[in-house]
């Protein structure tokens, strides 16, 4: 993705501070006004601030004056905002309002009580709410009109070849060291059995909410598996297609309070309580629940694994026929077990056959969403062509099961190279490109909106000489 190098994503401290300093002083001065939307000096102090802050945490340094560099951080998202404004660019406002209530109750959290959060900002709590709400907006119109610049911005293959002659080769990224390795995966037997019990633990829970035994929101934070429990199972709004199919057609289906029967979807079993709809927009608040198993259930799957593998040691049967007779997994069995990124593509459906990657960085691992970190931890103690024990895991989606690896290959720490890793030389070569037409557009757009720089400010480094007019 295009590094947003030009933005600056201004933190709750920043935000928060700047605006308990505006009530200390008398007069707070106009450094510089974008558009309809003027920048103060306490906003710069605290960006410039909470910047040279994270850049000391990551290890990093810029010759330029931190004051100078926030500005025109400051000012490139004004111009954003306004731009946005002005060509009428959608953000999804319902969820920055989730969002920023979330954050609110984290901060509450935090502090002890809503009393003492007020006492640490001087400032009560709609104020502070407000504050976080109208500078998370501003940031998500700035992103967006950055988005609608870059988004369809591409390279060709040709593109990506030129700009890999004209680097200079000490300047050329180093790889670090990458993994291919297969699988062999078993989800238990009892699939069937364990789907069953998730359904009526949640008709029970259904019926107890319908009864008034139990609310909503209470069971959900107490039993719902996904990351919205803490929110009592509350979505962010979103439009009908935003969601998985499944669950996007049962909640079409109900009115304002309506709570829907047992819906199973690729991330498990719901129930779902539509709360309202707005336009397009669908608030909704769900409990989610995976299949659950017990040992003796887990037990029988490692135990086939740990006889396959013992099989496949003993020569007895190939890795690459086991995986294709007995692996659970359709996108790997059919290619010896070697694992890839398609699973990960089609479950973002970002599918394209030319981004498929077979060899995963250390870093891959764990991600969320991405590959397990089990499966680290079982390859980085075997050697080339060795195979593990069985052992347990998730899958993307959270379901439990079994797996082996195999490590097929290592592939050392090197500098980039046009034919072993194109695709991150696509990627550096479409940022590139992506940079460059983000800086022609932003050039014109200075040319063409009121922009004001207080003088004793005009001298500054500015990486855009067009701001100072």
């Amino acid at each position: 993705m295009f590094r947003k190098m030009v933005l600056l994503a201004v933190s709750v401290s920043a935000v928060l501070g700047a605006a308990a300093q505006k009530r200390e002083v008398m007069l707070d001065k106009v450094v510089a006004v974008v558009g309809g939307s003027a920048i103060l000096h306490s906003q710069v102090e605290e960006a410039a601030r909470e910047m040279v802050a994270q850049r000391r945490a990551q290890g990093y340094t810029s010759d330029r004056d931190p004051f100078n560099e926030a500005l025109e951080g400051l000012m490139t998202r004004k111009l954003l905002y306004n731009q946005a404004q002005i060509d009428s660019v959608d953000v999804n406002t319902g969820e920055i309002v989730s969002r920023v209530e979330e954050q609110v109750q984290q901060m509450i959290d935090m502090a002890g009580s809503i009393r003492e959060l007020e006492t640490q900002h001087h400032m009560a709590i709609f104020n502070i709410r407000e504050i976080l709400r109208q500078n998370a907006e501003e940031q998500a119109y700035a992103n967006a009109m950055q988005g609608e610049v870059v988004n369809k911005v591409k390279v060709i293959p040709g593109e990506v070849e030129r700009f890999y002659k004209t680097i200079d080769k000490d300047s050329l990224p180093m790889i670090a060291e990458q993994y291919v390795y297969a699988q062999i995966t078993k989800y238990p037997k009892s699939m069937v059995e364990a789907k069953q019990r998730t359904r009526e633990r949640l008709l029970d829970m259904r019926e107890r909410i319908i009864t008034g035994q139990a609310r909503f929101e209470n069971l959900a934070r107490m039993y719902s598996v996904d990351g919205s429990a803490m929110r009592g199972g509350e979505l962010d709004p979103t439009p009908l297609a935003g969601f998985d199919k499944a669950f996007g057609d049962a909640l079409g289906e109900l009115k304002p309070g309506q709570i829907s029967e047992v819906v199973e979807s690729q991330f498990g079993f719901h129930i779902i309580q539509m709360i309202e709809k707005r336009g397009n927009l669908y608030r909704a608040r769900h409990i989610l629940l995976r299949p659950v198993y017990t040992s003796d259930e887990l037990g029988a799957s490692l135990q086939t694994l740990d006889s396959l593998a013992a099989a496949i040691r003993s020569d007895s049967i190939t890795f690459e026929k086991a995986a294709l007779r007995h692996s659970d997994d359709a996108s790997s069995k059919m290619n010896g077990g070697i694992v890839s990124n398609h699973d990960i593509l089609e479950r973002y459906n970002a599918y394209d056959a030319r981004l498929t990657q077979t060899k995963f960085l250390k870093e891959d691992f764990g991600k969320m969403g991405y590959k397990s970190i089990d499966d680290y931890n079982a390859i980085s103690r075997l050697e080339v062509g060795g195979v593990s024990d069985a052992y347990l895991t998730e899958d993307m989606l959270g379901n439990q099961l079994a797996k082996i690896v195999k490590l097929v290959e290592v592939i050392p720490t090197h500098k980039a190279s046009l034919n072993e890793d194109y695709l991150s030389l696509e990627e550096m070569a479409l940022n590139a490109k992506q940079e460059r037409v983000f800086r022609d557009w932003l050039s014109k757009r200075i040319d063409a909106m009121y922009v004001y720089i207080a003088p004793e400010y005009r001298d500054g480094a500015f990486e855009n000489k067009l701001w100072v007019k």
